[in-house]
């Protein structure tokens, strides 16, 4: 049986990139004795040990480290090759895997995929709502939507826009605690702190003034680090949330929210679409970036500044 070259390389960076036999093998769909078998018939043809294997990591040789970032080019440019000529929707093919935001993801894009998947029936996509960052490369992401600023060499960044934020609380706080009309007021409100690492100190009561960042330190009952976590307990009643509009909005129109304080509202937010630096970028992905692109700037939560 002739031995498939590629899929042997695609295997290597698959378990170069994740550090597991095991956690590849889940990915590409194959057993790990296949995974192990490619990795093993590779450094066979090339002569050489690729990969440093113990039982609790695996990580490139010097020589896998120099193959590892050859392969990846090799790999995109396979891609573009295979997508140079098939540009209508139905021909396009293969498995996307992409991360965002629980809300972004929850209010904006899930509702709309459908219409991705119509004009695309042959792109399987794997979604990951998430409100960690996501490690892009180690965990096969082709693209991720991060809110916030990004500082990574190793990652492309298209900004998208703004998120716009701002200050909420339920019906049943307000009727209890009152209506704070300015800063002094929050000396006597509750403030839900969010903190991605439990432990950490929050940096409390975020507000702009001129376009500078500046914060106020207020008591509060609860600390989240999740998007439901901190949902559940402002529609609770357990305190004052600092969230972006497109998480609460609908809640808002509802009645069970009211916006405070708008003149004193952190800073909007960048968000932008991240992807691993390639010199080509497979054309699945870019449709997929054009079309999410188009859903967000479609939506009046979201904040798009002339260039």
């Amino acid at each position: 049986m002739s031995i498939n070259k590629l899929d042997l390389l695609h295997t290597f960076v698959r378990v170069a990139e994740v550090g597991s036999f095991t956690k590849a093998a889940s990915d590409l769909g194959l057993q790990k004795a296949s995974v192990s078998e490619h990795v093993r018939s590779l450094e066979d043809l090339l002569g050489t040990r690729l990969l440093h294997r113990t039982t609790r990591k695996v990580q490139p040789t010097h020589d896998g480290t120099a193959l590892l970032e050859r392969c990846k080019d090799l790999l995109s440019d396979m891609d573009e090759l295979e997508g140079m000529f098939r540009q209508a929707g139905a021909d396009l093919s293969g498995r996307l895997r992409v991360d965002m935001p629980t809300s972004i993801a929850r209010n904006i894009v899930m509702p709309r995929l459908g219409e991705f998947l119509a004009q695309y029936p042959n792109i399987h996509i794997e979604v990951s709502s998430t409100d960690r960052f996501v490690d892009v490369v180690r965990e096969g992401f082709d693209c991720v939507l991060r809110v916030g600023s990004t500082i990574d060499n190793s990652l492309i960044a298209r900004r998208i826009g703004l998120l716009e934020l701002v200050n909420c609380a339920s019906v049943s706080y307000l009727e209890k605690y009152g209506v704070p009309q300015t800063l002094e007021d929050l000396s006597s409100h509750y403030l839900i702190h969010y903190s991605t690492v439990l432990g950490m100190r929050s940096s409390g009561f975020e507000y702009a003034v001129d376009g500078k960042n500046m914060s106020l330190t207020m008591q509060g009952f609860v600390t989240v680090n999740n998007v439901d976590a901190g949902e559940a307990a402002y529609l609770g009643g357990l305190g004052i949330a600092q969230v972006p509009l497109a998480g609460v909005q609908h809640h808002v129109h509802s009645g069970r929210l009211a916006l405070l304080l708008p003149q004193y509202v952190p800073n909007p937010l960048p968000f932008s679409l991240l992807y691993a630096h390639r010199r080509h970028l497979p054309h699945r992905v870019r449709v997929y970036m054009e079309w999410l692109t188009k859903v967000l700037q479609e939506t009046t939560w979201l904040n798009f500044p002339a260039e």
